[in-house]
């Protein structure tokens, strides 16, 4: 394994108005996009921790808690990195956990595409991307809420709390709310609060390090991960770290404009003990 140089500096934001700095450390040499996960990770939580100061200023206070598992109901769309990353997660599993992983992955799958919903999804989307006077917001949210209906959980809950909550996907982490818990049960715009999210990375990872494995996909649901992976080899380009997260932060720009970027200030140069990971 070859060791190489990591990079150190700060990334100044402005988040709602609000200079928020962070520092990151990142390899200096080209990498695979999911080696940068946890850096994405560090990012989407600082951020969205930013968004829970800002709601608990106003008297609210988020409800989410381990035990609580309702939302872990939902169809969740993750990245192609992110599929890779938990396939992972997976494959690294002592037996019996990574049989019943697998079985539950496949369960869940096979149920949904039995039941055709990724067909309806995709055709919602089309009519949608197609400006299509068919389309409504009502017809999309009816799609969204039938999946979470089959009450089939997501294959890493246990116990009604998630499994690998240090590696979750980032939209799982955007998804919080200061409404009774329970309602999330029977989530509708009435009796849900969720905390406001000015920027959301997950939609910029979305983005980062697509190749041509998911171009073709409208979406790619975490229960797919898994399928999508043993159907598709990585091919996922090298860059450096610093390449790495301006592509996110350029993407994330792109698409919140609650969020300015300021230019990191130099970053310093150490040397690492770590060793570079393929």
């Amino acid at each position: 394994m070859e060791k190489g140089e990591w990079i150190t500096g700060n990334i100044m934001l402005r988040i709602n108005g609000e200079p928020v700095e962070m520092e990151m450390t990142v390899p200096a040499f080209p990498i695979k996009p999911h080696r940068m996960l946890p850096v994405f990770q560090q990012m989407s939580s600082a951020m969205v921790g930013e968004c829970i100061k800002a709601d608990e200023a106003k008297g609210r206070t988020v409800s989410c808690k381990a035990g609580c598992g309702a939302c872990c109901r939902q169809a969740v769309p993750i990245s192609e990195i992110e599929a890779y990353q938990l396939a992972e997660l997976v494959e690294a599993m002592p037996e019996p956990r990574r049989s019943e992983v697998r079985r539950r992955f496949a369960h869940a799958l096979a149920h949904f595409t039995e039941m055709k919903w990724f067909d309806e999804l995709v055709d919602i989307k089309n009519l949608a991307n197609a400006g299509d006077p068919d389309f409504t917001p009502d017809r999309f949210n009816e799609v969204i809420t039938n999946y979470m209906k089959q009450d089939i959980p997501c294959p890493f809950l246990d116990d009604e709390s998630c499994s690998i909550h240090p590696d979750r996907p980032l939209v799982c982490r955007e998804y919080l709310v200061t409404s009774p818990p329970e309602n999330c049960l029977a989530p509708t715009d009435d009796n849900i609060e969720k905390v406001p999210i000015f920027m959301q990375p997950s939609k910029a990872l979305l983005r980062v390090g697509k190749t041509s494995n998911s171009e073709r996909m409208s979406s790619l649901m975490m229960i797919e991960a898994l399928d999508f992976v043993a159907r598709f080899p990585e091919n996922f380009p090298e860059k450096t770290g610093p390449e790495w997260a301006g592509d996110f932060f350029r993407e994330l720009s792109k698409k919140d404009a609650s969020m300015e970027s300021v230019p990191p200030t130099p970053p310093k140069i150490r040397r690492s003990g770590k060793k570079r990971r393929k």
